[in-house]
């Protein structure tokens, strides 16, 4: 198994480094924004991260000069269904297991790979500024989260 993050604490430099826009670009990989949702999910039980995420994520964009526009930058329904995906893996894990382990175990699933999404939504609808915008329910099948 592939080891993303050494320990939990890595996990937490990048939680934390997206909340006060620190995270150097260049590490805002595809397991690192999975590495902050859990970490959000874990550590910040109480916040509604449908609803907080997406203002994280601008936040941050705009502070590594990533704009968040049509065609790049935040993707809502992208978010939304990996804070599902995330969610899932969390809950089927024991309350203790070491965040660093959890992620570890989700990136070995299906959401592991970055186009994970193509197998629920056709590549026209997902890139659509519609989807962009908004949440898009799943075109070609529903999420199993």
């Amino acid at each position: 198994m592939i080891h993303h993050f050494p320990d939990d604490e890595a996990i937490a430099r990048v939680g934390r480094g997206v909340l006060d826009l620190s995270l150097p670009k260049a590490e805002w990989t595809h397991a690192a924004h999975f590495a902050c949702a859990l970490w959000l999910m874990r550590q910040r039980p109480e916040l509604n991260l449908a609803e907080r995420m997406p203002g994280f994520i601008r936040a941050y964009n705009a502070a590594t000069n990533t704009p968040n526009t049509d065609t790049g930058g935040y993707h809502e329904t992208i978010t939304l269904a990996s804070l599902r995906g995330a969610r899932a893996v969390l809950k089927a894990h024991r309350p203790t297991m070491p965040l660093h382990e959890v992620l570890d175990d989700l990136m070995a699933t299906r959401l592991g790979h970055r186009d994970w999404m193509l197998a629920f939504w056709t590549r026209e609808t997902l890139f659509s500024v519609t989807a962009r915008r908004g949440w898009v329910e799943p075109d070609i099948g529903p999420l199993p989260y």
